[in-house]
């Protein structure tokens, strides 16, 4: 169980102590943008391989018994985060990596999803995270998930917090017409939530939902789980 928790803490140092902060700034100003990212991107890659490794060799202890009778709510709650993550993933937004130039175009750069939340990647995993903490209740679980949902949510901030510093009134406007927190803007009368929908398409969405179709079907075999016994 140490070990994931060295695993998970490395995690989040470096996205907490160095993405989003001043520290990256100074980073970047003396490295390049480029080598940045790709030392950055290396190094994140190895805390995630080393999660999951500490993960699936932790002991099982439990905190709490399985939920049967949520699984329903579970995979429909499941389906949503494919569909932020998805679709976020395959909707241009200044709040992406190597996207920032989008503010140039102003509020316009605003659709589809962005209308709902400015950051549909990273609200789709936190789902996602606090779905599979409270349907799995044992300790490894809390630690591997609450790290990821931890991480979602604050990387939300964090990269409110750089775009801000870098792009000052250019992100004011954006940030204005959107909303992190998923549809604060629309009922605040800030977006259209008739706008976002339309603005979906149906490749998108039919993309997600092939995508949770898949790791529904072989979740099993992928992780050692499987959803449903045919």
């Amino acid at each position: 169980m140490l070990n994931l928790v060295a695993a998970s803490a490395y995690f989040l140092l470096i996205h907490f102590g160095v993405s989003g902060t001043r520290l990256r700034d100074t980073l970047v100003a003396r490295l390049g943008e480029g080598p940045y990212r790709g030392a950055f991107s290396f190094a994140s890659l190895i805390g995630l391989l080393w999660m999951i490794y500490a993960y699936r060799h932790a002991p099982t202890v439990h905190l709490w018994d399985q939920l049967p009778a949520l699984r329903p709510i579970a995979f429909a709650l499941v389906l949503i985060a494919f569909l932020f993550v998805v679709i976020g993933l395959t909707t241009p937004s200044p709040t992406q990596v190597g996207m920032e130039s989008k503010l140039a175009a102003g509020t316009d750069i605003a659709r589809g999803m962005v209308r709902i939340t400015r950051h549909p990647f990273l609200w789709g995993v936190a789902l996602w995270a606090l779905v599979h903490l409270v349907m799995n209740g044992d300790v490894a679980s809390l630690i591997l998930f609450g790290s990821l949902l931890l991480l979602a949510i604050g990387g939300t901030t964090a990269i409110d917090a750089k775009r801000r510093r870098g792009f000052g009134d250019g992100w004011a406007r954006f940030a204005q017409t959107t909303s992190n927190v998923p549809f604060v803007a629309i009922l605040s009368d800030r977006n259209s939530l008739g706008s976002a929908l339309s603005e979906l398409g149906i490749t998108r969405p039919l993309l997600a939902v092939l995508a949770y179709a898949v790791i529904f079907c072989f979740h099993g075999r992928l992780f050692g789980a499987p959803l449903v016994v045919w």
